[in-house]
């Protein structure tokens, strides 16, 4: 009996054992019934905390690509996610996973919503809903924040600052901002590797 440490626990090494794709359908399944308000949280909950297959820098990095996909961006971030993983099967397992069963769920509120639609109490747990949701995004935008807080990157602060205040603040066409904002955030980031290659 060795009088070492405890050796370390490791994490799943994904390129050997990725998870099934009934395992990938069943996740985003889980993760769309739970997202009220959206599935962002409960996304990077399941995928960088309880499964561990992303990074929270790897989460981060895939969400940002899919950012600038045309469609949702969690819909994209199913689809390639499923497929870094498990390739084009897993990105199909994915996306039907998290749109399936709220595809269901909707199609049977929508009847029940048309019928009894214009009841007060309804508009009431509907406005009620909206502000849990607007909180739980924050709380996910603040966890996203995080990795790149703590690596004390000024020029990525500076550059996601600037991002949320010409949008956010000033107003201006998203479109315009990030034909700016990518070409500086990949010259920054490859100016910066090189020099700490050097």
């Amino acid at each position: 009996m060795s009088s070492g440490s405890a050796p370390a626990v490791q994490e799943p090494d994904l390129a050997t054992t990725p998870p099934s794709l009934v395992a990938l359908f069943l996740a985003f399944a889980r993760m769309s019934l739970a997202g009220f308000g959206g599935v962002l949280v409960f996304a990077r909950r399941a995928i960088v905390e309880q499964h561990r297959w992303m990074t929270a820098d790897e989460f981060n990095e895939t969400f940002a690509l899919c950012h600038f996909l045309p469609g949702p961006n969690i819909v994209n971030l199913s689809m390639v996610f499923g497929s870094r993983l498990r390739g084009i099967a897993g990105g199909v397992a994915a996306f039907a996973g998290l749109l399936l069963p709220p595809t269901l769920i909707m199609t049977a509120l929508a009847i029940a919503y048309a019928r009894f639609g214009d009841l007060e109490v309804l508009r009431r747990i509907l406005a009620g809903i909206s502000c849990a949701a607007v909180g739980l995004l924050i709380a996910v935008v603040f966890r996203m924040m995080m990795p790149l807080l703590k690596r004390a990157d000024p020029f990525a602060v500076i550059l996601m600052l600037g991002v949320f205040l010409a949008i956010g603040v000033l107003r201006l066409p998203l479109q315009a901002v990030l034909l700016i904002a990518i070409p500086i955030s990949i010259g920054l980031t490859y100016f910066l590797r090189r020099k700490v290659a050097a």
